[in-house]
């Protein structure tokens, strides 16, 4: 009897199991159909005129970059500048003992003088000999030597005055200066160090940097592009043969002058077959400094109907092609996308998107295509934000308008 009661509580059991197991699933199904929309932010696509920039690496040079050194030998006795100062063309720079310079000179001089009283005593002679010929007082061999004498001793006074002027330049250049007007840096150098002539010891370097040269390389085809564009009259202009271009710093921050882009003296480089680029920018302030890795931008264009995605919202896959999420009758919906340019912190969609979709831009971690969702402004929008304040503002008036006590009225 044991045995059948059993019997039947198991036929119960399993008749019963599936009942609650679908009674659990249609729960579950309830649930998940209950469970209110995420909220993502989105902003509505409009198209709009874009210009379109090239943007490239390149790096800051001086206009002028003059290295000093040493042409005597000597010991420095003295440096007279300060590290980082404005310097004059011939101010000098380095003094170094000029002694053992000063003494050849005052050699050359006493040559000089010696030869000269040659010189004179021997013109005497040959001017004397010159009557005496004629009278048949002297003969034709002492003549002639009277004569050459007088050549050779004039000679000797060009090659003594030669050989002070020697001196006297190697003297001079016991006071070292700049070669250019600029910035001069630190002194390579000590006072009592011995610098030589024969193997150019370097002393200095002076750079002038009111103006600057920004070097950049692009490849040939880009050049060719560009050149075209110029001619086409598509790039801005300075004059009939430089292009206008902009500068962006390392911060981030664009430089306030604009540059020439130069289009004549442009070279290829064997190695690497790419073509190098020059731009010059004025640098009144100085804030450009040679050295500097900057970012060159040329314009090329406008794009009138450009369609701008914040570069937040777009996403790649691991082939490497890119797409966003956008919100189709209040679900999830995966848009493939093709990107071009970035302008600032956007990116210029060129296809699978246009003016008056409903992108997402936040919020889009925890849902996937197909999801409800609750599309709400999102809160960066420029469009947003102005509206915003103007309703800030409009309520700030009515605020304003209302009397200050109430129960007055």
């Amino acid at each position: 009897m044991m045995k059948i009661m059993n019997f039947n509580k198991k036929i119960l059991v399993s008749a019963l199991l599936p009942l609650f197991l679908l009674s659990a699933c249609g729960e579950s199904s309830n649930q998940q159909a209950q469970r209110p929309p995420m909220n993502v932010s989105t902003i509505t696509l409009e198209s709009q005129p874009v210009t379109i920039f090239t943007t490239l690496p390149g790096r800051i040079n001086a206009i002028k970059d003059a290295v000093v050194i040493a042409r005597v030998t000597g010991n420095i006795q003295s440096i007279q500048f300060e590290q980082g100062s404005r310097v004059k063309a011939g101010q000098a720079l380095f003094k170094i003992d000029p002694a053992v310079y000063q003494a050849n000179v005052n050699a050359a001089q006493a040559s000089l003088s010696q030869a000269t009283a040659n010189a004179s005593s021997a013109a005497a002679l040959a001017n004397r000999y010159r009557t005496l010929i004629k009278e048949n007082a002297v003969s034709r061999q002492e003549y002639d030597q009277a004569i050459a004498s007088a050549k050779q001793t004039a000679a000797a006074v060009e090659a003594a005055k030669a050989a002070l002027d020697a001196a006297q330049i190697d003297l001079s250049y016991t006071d070292v200066i700049s070669p250019i007007d600029g910035i001069v840096g630190a002194a390579l150098v000590t006072e009592g160090a011995l610098v030589s002539a024969t193997s150019g010891t370097q002393l200095a370097k002076v750079q002038q940097i009111n103006e600057v040269y920004v070097d950049f390389t692009q490849s040939t085809t880009e050049m060719m592009q560009l050149r075209k564009a110029f001619l086409n009259g598509e790039l801005e202009r300075v004059d009939n043969n430089t292009a206008a271009v902009r500068l962006i710093l390392e911060d981030g921050s664009t430089y306030n002058e604009t540059g020439k882009l130069l289009f004549s003296g442009v070279s290829v480089d064997e190695t690497t077959g790419k073509v190098n680029l020059r731009a010059t920018f004025p640098n009144s302030d100085e804030l450009l400094l040679p050295g500097m890795f900057v970012r060159v931008r040329l314009e090329r264009g406008i794009n009138n109907n450009a369609v701008l995605v914040p570069n937040q919202a777009l996403q790649r896959k691991a082939d490497g092609s890119s797409f966003v999420y956008t919100v189709e009758e209040g679900k999830v919906a995966l848009r493939p996308v093709t990107v071009g340019e970035v302008v600032d912190n956007k990116t210029i969609v060129t296809s699978g998107l246009k003016s008056g979709d409903q992108l997402i831009v936040e919020g889009f971690t925890k849902i996937g295509p197909g999801a409800p969702i609750n599309a709400l402004p999102w809160a960066k929008d420029p469009n947003v934000a102005a509206q915003s304040a103007a309703g800030q503002q409009k309520e700030n008036a009515s605020d304003q308008q209302e009397p200050a006590n109430p129960s007055a009225e």
